[in-house]
């Protein structure tokens, strides 16, 4: 355990941003994952830029790598438009 009081506050302030980095992943798989069950088109389309914009929030925050979400955004841009 630590000895200091800035070592405390550094884990403290170190399982805080991890709890929220885990709940903004989390939520944003599920969003990609019901963004993929949907089969209608409208709603795809609807859900298209808020799960965009999830993911680049994760991007920004070096949570996820810039590359892994240009993919992901890419592979349900190709989904929604195959739709029909």
């Amino acid at each position: 355990m630590a000895n200091h009081k800035s070592a405390l506050k550094r884990i403290k302030q170190t399982e805080t941003k991890r709890s929220l980095n885990k709940y903004k992943h989390k939520t944003a798989r599920n969003a990609v994952r019901d963004l993929k069950k949907t089969t209608d088109k409208k709603e795809a389309n609807a859900m298209l830029p808020k799960v965009s914009a999830m993911l680049d929030k994760l991007t920004k925050t070096n949570i996820l790598h810039k590359n892994k979400v240009a993919n992901i955004k890419s592979k349900l841009t190709k989904y929604v438009n195959a739709l029909s």
